[in-house]
C-alpha cells in the first residue's frame, strides 16, 4: 500500500523497493501458505516413555516423531516419500497421518502412527508389514491393525 502511495505521489524512493521486493515476497508467502501441511497430532504418552525416549536405540523413532509433528510445505502428506517407496501411496487419495503416540512396551520405546488410508486398501498394508519395520530402522517390527474402516494403525516396535 505504501508503495502505491509513493508511486502516485511521484516518490520513487518509496515505491520501487516495494514493487521489486514486496510483490515477490508476497507471492512466495502465498505459495507457501497454499502448500502447507499441518503437523500430525501428538497424543499424550505414558509417563514411562520419557526415560526410554532418551535411549540411543530410540534415536530413529525420535527423529520420526519430530519430523511428523512439524509443519511441512509442498507435500501432500506426512511421510510421503517413505509411503511411495513402500508402494503404499495413492495419488488421488494419499494416506493422511492423523496422530502419533509414543509407546513404552516391555522397557522399550515404540511409536504408533494412525493413518486415514481410504485410497490404499488394508490388505496392501498387510502385504508390506514385514518391510514396514525394517524400512524405518533395523531391529524394528511393524504391528498393524484397523481401528475403523478406512484407518490403519501402524505400531513400530523393537523386535
Amino acid at each position: 500500500m505504501i508503495g502505491w502511495i509513493g508511486y502516485a505521489t511521484a516518490n520513487p524512493n518509496l515505491s520501487l523497493p516495494t514493487i521489486f521486493y514486496g510483490i515477490p515476497i508476497l507471492l512466495g508467502g502465498l505459495a507457501l501458505k497454499s502448500s502447507e501441511l499441518p503437523p500430525a497430532e501428538l497424543l499424550p504418552a505414558d509417563p514411562a516413555v520419557e526415560p526410554l525416549r532418551q535411549l540411543p536405540a530410540s534415536q530413529t523413532l525420535r527423529k520420526l516423531v519430530k519430523d511428523v509433528t512439524r509443519w511441512r510445505y509442498g507435500q501432500k502428506a506426512h511421510l510421503e516419500s517413505s509411503l511411495e517407496a513402500l508402494k503404499l501411496w495413492d495419488e488421488d487419495a494419499p494416506p493422511q497421518l492423523l496422530s502419533v503416540t509414543e509407546l513404552a512396551l516391555d522397557g522399550a520405546y515404540g511409536v504408533a502412527l494412525r493413518f486415514r488410508a481410504e485410497g490404499v486398501p488394508y490388505g496392501r498394508w498387510e502385504e508390506k508389514r514385514d518391510r514396514l519395520g525394517r524400512f524405518f530402522d533395523k531391529g524394528l517390527q511393524a504391528r498393524l491393525s484397523q481401528p475403523r474402516s478406512g484407518e490403519v494403525l501402524l505400531e513400530l516396535l523393537p523386535a
